[in-house]
């Protein structure tokens, strides 16, 4: 067989190949490369970082005391259960004199036997 032969083969092949792989999602390559000197990096420099000086918080404000309220007593009204000058005060209402005697039998003539 000639070249042409076998380029045409090669070429059929390749297009075969290439159609299987595309469809299979193989890749098929040649690498031709020429080896580079490997570059050192120098090794890393740890720095401790620089300190930072921060103000103490401010302190707390005082607690807010309540004081309470004064109590305020006002006096109690003068209620005397008795005889005030011709009446009589029995805590609900004032009594006249002879209504007194008349109704809770009293003397000067006025009691009920």
């Amino acid at each position: 067989m000639n070249i042409k032969g076998w380029v045409g083969i090669g070429i059929a092949l390749s297009a075969g190949l290439a159609c299987e792989a595309v469809m299979a999602g193989v890749s098929v390559g040649v690498n031709l490369g020429v080896p580079v000197a490997p570059v050192y990096a120098a090794p890393p420099v740890y720095v401790a970082p620089a300190p930072v000086y921060e103000a103490p918080p401010p302190p707390p404000p005082p607690p807010v005391v309540y004081q309470p309220a004064p109590v305020v007593v006002a006096p109690a009204p003068a209620i005397v259960v008795g005889w005030h000058g011709d009446r009589y005060w029995d805590g609900y209402r004032y009594w006249g004199r002879r209504d007194w005697y008349a109704h809770h039998g009293g003397y000067y003539g006025y009691r009920r036997y």
